[in-house]
């Protein structure tokens, strides 16, 4: 008989602050994603707490009354790890765990940890440890006091080097080591990438969890690993993809998400090399999202930063058949209309309209809604960039109307 897997979660407790850049409902926003990776990662949030600052106190994050009120919840309910909403500096790290007795970690760290659950090939293992030791390489202090000897004073006089510098040394080592090893491994995917020749190249971009994976698997009739959670691709995947005859490669790319280490976006320039080689982007964005339009942003920017933000991109709002709008009682005079309140037609009336009926589509990849709509415009937007390479192969790849006709008279 099969036994029942018991999954442990940890018990966890988040914290955020309100401050003049980010407001409460951007908090519970940011707070609402940092479940989410909490969970992807194994942890159960038992409490969530938040405070109105300023700016974050340089020693402990939060206020010292907010700080004992944390570490009080955390004594009586068996709370064993404490994760903060943004990237805590080497010295508050410290001083959180002096008062409160259990696993600190920050954002950054917890994604950290995650990216190593989900890395399955020596490339992505090697990606996420460079980014843990750069991660890990400032905050090493403090943790072999015990076997210090360079105080001074009676009984202290010892040899030159304390183990923290030993530490550090090795730490430093290893970095150096994985980035040779990236190189390596960059040169062999690079003779990869030209290895595959003239074929046009088009690259899914997007937040982490909008259904890239899905949408590959539903065009190239590949298996790539889908699960409804943050980061269930790390490794790039490439296939070869036939539309009505006309042959393309599409590849699957690691998704962004907002606050994002920049330890990460370093260590994963190279995955993301296969969006700058692209020809044609097709950016999925998770419409059932209540905070869709940010995503778009946040994947914008690091589109920016790998300067790949001018490329041709076809706009995919996927999962309409999860989209659900606010609605408003007639007899309601009091709440006003904001855009959570909108209908899919409605946003397609907005900004959207603006960016051209071309390079927009609605679509459901686990429910193929429009999809050969979605079919037909990927098509046509890939054939113009081929016969634009091969103007000699025009004849070859028709219009995907004179495609289908051409296919139903055979």
């Amino acid at each position: 008989m099969l036994e029942k897997e018991v999954i442990n979660f940890e018990r966890t407790a988040i914290v955020g602050i309100i401050t003049q850049n980010q407001s409460e409902e951007k908090l519970n926003e940011y707070l609402d994603e940092l479940e989410f990776l909490t969970f992807t990662a194994g942890g159960e949030v038992i409490k969530r707490f938040s405070q109105k600052m300023e700016r974050p106190n340089p020693k402990t994050f939060v206020g010292t009354g907010k700080i004992d009120e944390i570490n009080l919840f955390v004594k009586e309910n068996n709370i064993s790890t404490l994760i903060f909403d943004d990237e805590l500096s080497p010295s508050q790290q410290k001083n959180i765990s002096r008062i409160i007795d259990c696993k600190i970690l920050d954002r950054t760290n917890l994604i950290l940890d995650i990216f190593a659950q989900r890395a399955e090939t020596s490339y992505a293992r090697t990606q996420v440890e460079l980014a843990q030791c750069q991660y890990l390489l400032p905050r090493l202090s403090g943790l072999w006091t015990h076997l210090e000897r360079q105080k001074g004073g009676i009984g202290m006089r010892g040899p030159g080097e304390t183990e923290i510098e030993t530490d550090r040394r090795i730490v430093r080592d290893r970095i150096s080591l994985l980035k040779d090893k990236i190189k390596t491994i960059d040169k062999q995917m690079s003779i990869q990438r030209s290895n595959r020749g003239a074929m046009v190249r088009v690259a899914l971009v997007g937040y982490t969890n909008v259904g890239k994976s899905t949408l590959m698997n539903a065009i190239g009739k590949s298996d790539v690993f889908v699960e409804n959670k943050l980061f269930a691709t790390l490794d790039t995947t490439v296939r070869k993809v036939v539309i009505k005859n006309l042959p393309f490669l599409l590849s699957d790319t690691v998704g962004f998400i907002r606050k994002l280490p920049t330890q990460l976006v370093d260590s994963f320039k190279s995955t993301l090399d296969e969006v700058r080689e692209a020809d044609l982007l097709l950016h999925v964005v998770d419409i059932s999202h209540p905070d869709f339009e940010d995503h778009i942003e946040s994947v914008n920017q690091t589109l920016q930063e790998i300067k790949s933000n001018d490329k041709p991109t076809i706009m995919v709002f996927n999962k309409i058949d999860a989209y659900k709008h606010l609605t408003i009682d007639e007899d309601d005079l009091i709440t006003e209309r904001t855009r959570k309140h909108y209908t899919l037609e409605e946003w397609k009336q907005t900004w959207m309209s603006n960016v051209g009926e071309n390079n927009t589509l609605f679509i459901s990849a686990t429910q193929k809604q429009n999809f050969e709509e979605f079919r037909e415009m990927v098509y046509e937007a890939v054939r113009q960039i081929h016969i634009t390479r091969f103007p000699y192969n025009k004849f070859l790849y028709p219009d995907y109307k004179d495609a289908v006709e051409k296919e139903e008279q055979e």
